[in-house]
């Protein structure tokens, strides 16, 4: 289900003419993250730096949890400082998010693995099924299995056969 939020873009509008937001929630089916699964990073190179308690994958990166797929450029990896465990991931350059049912493309990327959340950022397309969404920003709550999209929101809805 899609809601939109006219009242946000009708203020922003009128506060701040030429820059209108639209927003957008919807109900995200395939996309379940299972925190505990495993994290699974491939990429050309590797750089480690034990002071930040960050790893830089780079170069046709793909990173796999579960059914959850994501791949970039670059992925910086940052490791919870009192566990040890992988806290978050902060993908650049080409991310595409993929489940069984969705997928996603944007610029960049945070996936919060301990929060349970994905936020894309900079001309992002969802697709679902035959239905699509595009917009500056999407942050999808994996647990609830919902997102909000804002800025520029815009979709294509194909009505079911």
């Amino acid at each position: 289900m899609i809601r939109t939020t006219a009242i946000a873009a009708l203020f922003t509008g009128l506060l701040l003419p030429g820059l209108a937001m639209a927003q957008t929630q919807m109900a995200l089916g395939g996309l379940a993250a299972d925190p505990s699964a495993p994290v699974e990073v491939t990429a050309e190179s590797l750089s480690v730096d034990q002071a930040t308690g960050r790893a830089t994958f780079e170069g046709d990166v793909l990173i796999g949890q579960g059914e959850m797929k994501i791949s970039a450029a670059t992925v910086e990896v940052v490791y919870d400082e009192a566990t040890g465990e992988i806290a978050r991931l902060e993908a650049e350059g080409g991310v595409t998010f993929v489940t069984a049912t969705e997928a996603a493309e944007a610029e960049s990327a945070v996936y919060d693995i301990s929060g349970g959340t994905l936020t894309l950022i900079g001309d992002v397309l969802l697709t679902q099924g035959r239905t699509a969404l595009s917009s500056q920003r999407m942050e999808i709550d994996l647990a609830a299995g919902t997102a909000q999209l804002t800025g520029g929101v815009r979709s294509v809805i194909e009505p079911a056969q």
